[in-house]
């Protein structure tokens, strides 16, 4: 039998357990951050990602575009917004394990954020465009060129900063071949000052690529995986060209606020696994050169802790601050 002060102890424990419980339960409407422009590789993936948590996860579920400073724009939001599970951010890790070695002043760390899931992958590549010669097959053919021909030697990238700017530079650095980086406010204009041949080459995610390569406007020399590409099979990949320190994937994320509820992260994070598994995953990502790869919430973090200790050395090698 429960006697009075037992039962009034138990309601009173009922009471304060149901706002935290209907919290994790249901979310009305739900936004997804991308720091990116709309119709962007980011911001495809994102909206994938929405119309996978509609309904289960939240009744709508609407990508809110914040783009500028390099992506830094829709992390700092999300260090804001309520930790409520009605704002989540889909991200390239850059954001959250690059950045903090890059920006002195960046006005959130990667204990601000909550892994949700991770969600896809994609390898970098090096191309070339009609200013270089065909003769040029190969990275070992570029560099060369590039000694050859000091006033061309210049590849463009996404962004100062960012990951594909970073690789060519280790690659620049490490073959003491000087070339100068053009930064583009993403990859699309950079992609055709290549094609234009205002730029020699390019660093950037594959699928930037892929609607140029069958064209033949464009060669890709070399992709940035620790396997060839199945979007370009017969590239070789920068370590089989002997060149180790530039094999790099990167993943994007889904993120909350920090301290938001478990079962929140846990029933987001059962929905991506839910979309990566299925069997149509990989036909729908392959036109933006993104490979599905789940990630439970464990997972993520511990990839975050992990890459963000490798691109420490990497930045003081590079020898690159924004700042500068």
């Amino acid at each position: 039998m429960i006697d009075r002060r037992h039962f009034l102890a138990a309601s009173a424990a009922l009471c304060a357990a149901q706002p935290f419980a209907a919290r994790a339960q249901g979310v009305d409407t739900a936004r997804v951050l991308v720091g990116f422009p709309a119709g962007g590789t980011v911001d495809a993936m994102a909206r994938r990602v929405a119309e996978r948590l509609r309904p289960g996860y939240a009744k709508t579920v609407v990508v809110e575009n914040k783009p500028g400073a390099g992506g830094r724009l829709a992390a700092e939001e999300l260090k804001r917004s309520p930790a409520d599970g009605s704002v989540l951010l889909l991200t390239p890790a850059a954001m959250i394990t690059l950045y903090p070695h890059l920006y002195s002043k960046l006005a959130y760390t990667p204990e601000d954020v909550t892994p949700v899931a991770g969600t896809a992958t994609v390898a970098f590549a090096l191309g070339v465009g009609p200013a270089v010669p065909e003769s040029v097959k190969t990275v070992k053919d570029f560099l060369a060129w590039a000694k050859a021909n000091p006033a061309k030697a210049n590849y463009g990238s996404p962004g100062a900063g960012s990951p594909p700017h970073m690789l060519a530079a280790l690659l620049s650095k490490d073959s003491g071949v000087d070339l100068a980086h053009v930064p583009y406010r993403g990859s699309a204009p950079g992609i055709q000052d290549l094609l234009g041949g205002q730029v020699t080459a390019f660093s950037s995610p594959i699928g930037d690529y892929l609607p140029h390569m069958k064209t033949g406007r464009l060669r890709v020399l070399a992709t940035s995986g620790p396997k060839r590409s199945r979007f370009a099979p017969d590239v070789p990949t920068y370590t089989e060209q002997g060149f180790k320190q530039l094999e790099q994937v990167e993943w994007y994320g889904l993120f909350m606020p920090g301290k938001v509820a478990p079962e929140l992260v846990a029933r987001a994070s059962a929905s991506m696994q839910e979309m990566l598994s299925a069997e149509d995953a990989a036909d729908t990502l392959a036109p933006f050169g993104l490979e599905p790869a789940y990630q439970s919430p464990a997972d993520l973090a511990r990839a975050v802790k992990a890459e963000n200790l490798a691109w420490g050395p990497i930045v003081k090698r590079v020898g690159f601050s924004p700042e500068q």
